[in-house]
């Protein structure tokens, strides 16, 4: 099963295979949506790499708005009904589904989908809200549409999300696009993006330096797609995955396995970026980037061109703490005078809130002891011990 491009004229034209397939151009006309799987009941080594359970005591993404832009969210699935504004439909969408390609409703889920007792799989920040915003159906007709998804970014932005999430980017870049993205920047929304393409292509808005261009690596830290370049910040998982999937019916149901889900890589540093302005709130989208990717996991200080600094850390991101003015991740990260200590390196201290049971721990314990000196010593008193000769009237 793949959730990926299909190469066309040097970079990409939509395509999915999701439960059923779905082809630019042939959708429409076969009447097939993407569909779930069944419930997914294993170990997912993204979940296990983000491991977000340890970051939910400090933050759970509440009080932030992701947007999801690209085929729409389905909200009938369990896992995130409830979760969704409502929704801003740029384009009719194939048939009335609420997402019939099911790119974002498997972005949405790896963003927040709440943990639900049925499934093994939760998404990062099942705290946060999810605004929907379709501004293509890829039927072939308008997928990647520079101008489009300037729109749909200016609705994110007006409608009051604070993470703006590309699902579907475009294939080429437009002026539109580029003022989108700055007005986004300017007010303070994280805009993240994947890189989807072959050798020698571009994703839009990716390429834009103010938006977290984002790469998609294998279980083994392979790059997954040959688009390269210093655009590229940081990267992400994106294959073997799970989410969840859309028309359900109302039923618990995710899509996994997905060998090529370039799109996903993206969501997942969505998902921590939630989590970041849940628990800073006041930091601004150059110092999210900076924390992205001084805390990335890497195997050399250069940027890497399809990996950008690093794969993501989510816990670091979120907890290490760093200089105000760190801002500068390629002059830092090269070494440079000052140069930030990544937070990898202290990966095993226990996290603050199991510092505060240990000390909750021992103030217990400590309590206890006086107890029981108070009663030992009144004890002593009534038998008339004295403390200090070492000798114990008897009777």
């Amino acid at each position: 099963m793949t959730l990926g491009f299909a190469r066309g004229a040097g970079f990409v034209a939509a395509a999915v295979v999701l439960g059923s397939v779905i082809v630019p151009g042939v959708a429409a006309a076969a009447g097939t949506c993407s569909g779930p799987q069944g419930v997914y009941q294993s170990g997912s080594w993204a979940q296990n790499l983000i491991d977000a359970p340890r970051i939910w005591p400090l933050a759970n993404g509440t009080g932030v708005t992701v947007a999801v832009l690209g085929t729409g969210v389905d909200g009938g699935n369990p896992q995130l009904t409830g979760q969704l504004d409502a929704p801003v439909q740029r384009t009719a969408g194939y048939g009335g589904a609420a997402d019939c390609a099911g790119y974002g409703t498997f972005d949405a889920g790896i963003v927040a989908a709440q943990p639900n007792s049925r499934t093994t799989f939760a998404g990062i920040a099942p705290g946060a809200r999810i605004l929907p915003v379709r501004y293509t159906d890829l039927t072939g007709t308008s997928a990647g549409d520079p101008d489009d998804l300037a729109g749909a970014i200016g609705e994110a932005v007006s409608d009051g999300a604070n993470v703006i999430l590309i699902a579907v980017p475009a294939a080429s870049d437009s002026a539109n696009l580029r003022n989108a993205v700055r007005q986004a920047y300017n007010a303070g929304d994280v805009v993240v993006s994947p890189a989807v393409g072959g050798d020698g292509a571009v994703s839009y808005p990716t390429a834009d330096a103010r938006v977290l261009g984002v790469g998609a690596v294998n279980q083994s830290g392979a790059a997954v797609k040959a688009e390269s370049g210093d655009y590229i910040k940081l990267a992400a998982p994106g294959a073997d995955l799970v989410s969840t999937a859309a028309r359900t019916n109302g039923a618990v149901g995710q899509i996994w396995q997905l060998q090529d889900p370039s799109f996903a890589s993206a969501a997942y540093v969505a998902g921590v970026v939630a989590l970041l302005k849940s628990y800073r709130p006041g930091l601004t989208p150059a110092q999210i980037e900076a924390r992205l990717t001084l805390t990335a996991t890497r195997k050399s200080t250069g940027q890497d061109p399809q990996l950008g600094w690093g794969v993501l850390d989510a816990y670091d991101a979120v907890t290490a703490e760093l200089p105000a003015d760190a801002t500068d991740p390629s002059g830092r990260r090269a070494g440079a005078a000052g140069a930030v200590a990544p937070a990898a390196s202290r990966a095993a201290a226990p996290p603050p809130y199991r510092i505060a049971g240990l000390i909750t721990i021992l103030g217990l314990l400590v309590a206890g002891g006086a107890l029981v000196a108070a009663v030992t010593i009144r004890r002593g008193r009534a038998r008339r011990w004295r403390l200090g000769t070492g000798r114990v009237p008897l009777g």
